[in-house]
């Protein structure tokens, strides 16, 4: 997605990523998974936890950890690493926080707020308790929505892999997609992010979709796989458009 930044955006990302990374924002994209353990106040910020069958979010109610305490969520974080970047200035490298590390929250919560289960139920912890089979393998139904349902289309879909369903998905966003795109890419109130109506597009769909008849030890397959496909397609179409546009309001 990085090919729909304004190039005030594409040159702040390029000055904050690490040289290692190329210039690439999305080699970095599961950075924020790989230092839980060095970071496990950051744990939390990757869900949110709403009441079992209500299907609905909202911030003040639940965007907060175990512990209670408010905005510690995906939501919160997004704002949150989203107001950080804001103090962005080219010429003067910040002092009160680091820039990189918040880009790399924000790119990948970007992510995890628009996989459905990341807003899913308190009990089953968004599907990590509910055991299912992806067929013949044995797994939880977050890992399926994580993971499964890409691998097996890239598997099934995309000979040449990760590469090839990005291709796919940028063709739907220039084609079937492209009169809703500036409608994903808009916050109302002229916020810069906003991350509530994203947590309330995930509800929606882990009840319409991830959930939707499915139980313990539900062996999940062919129906299954198709039917959600478009789903999995369409969230990270929309983490990828909104994450270019919350990067080119912040460094407008």
């Amino acid at each position: 997605m990085q090919g729909r930044l304004s190039d005030a955006a594409a040159a702040a990302v390029r000055g904050l990523l690490p040289s290692y990374a190329g210039g690439n924002l999305s080699s970095l994209c599961s950075w924020a998974d790989g230092v839980k353990l060095r970071y496990p106040w950051s744990a939390p910020l990757h869900y949110i936890d709403t009441p079992d069958r209500l299907c609905s979010y909202t911030y003040d109610r639940d965007c907060k950890d175990e512990d209670g305490v408010m905005g510690r969520c995906v939501a919160g974080a997004i704002n949150n690493y989203t107001s950080q970047l804001l103090t962005y200035e080219a010429t003067s490298p910040s002092t009160q926080y680091n820039l990189t590390q918040a880009l790399l929250f924000l790119a990948h919560f970007m992510g995890d707020i628009h996989q459905p289960l990341h807003v899913g139920f308190t009990s089953d912890k968004g599907g990590n308790t509910i055991d299912v089979h992806w067929y013949t393998r044995k797994t939880v139904l977050h890992h399926v929505w994580d993971d499964n349902i890409i691998e097996t289309a890239e598997n099934d879909y995309y000979g040449q892999g990760v590469a090839e369903f990005v291709d796919a998905l940028m063709q739907n966003i220039t084609g079937e997609w492209s009169q809703q795109v500036p409608g994903w890419e808009e916050c109302s109130k002229n916020q810069t992010t906003c991350p509530d109506t994203y947590a309330s597009e995930s509800i929606t769909a882990a009840c319409d979709w991830a959930y939707m008849d499915v139980t313990e030890d539900s062996v999940l397959e062919e129906a299954y796989f198709g039917s959600r496909l478009p789903v999995v397609n369409l969230r990270l179409a929309q983490g990828g458009i909104r994450l270019a546009a919350t990067l080119n309001r912040i460094f407008s």
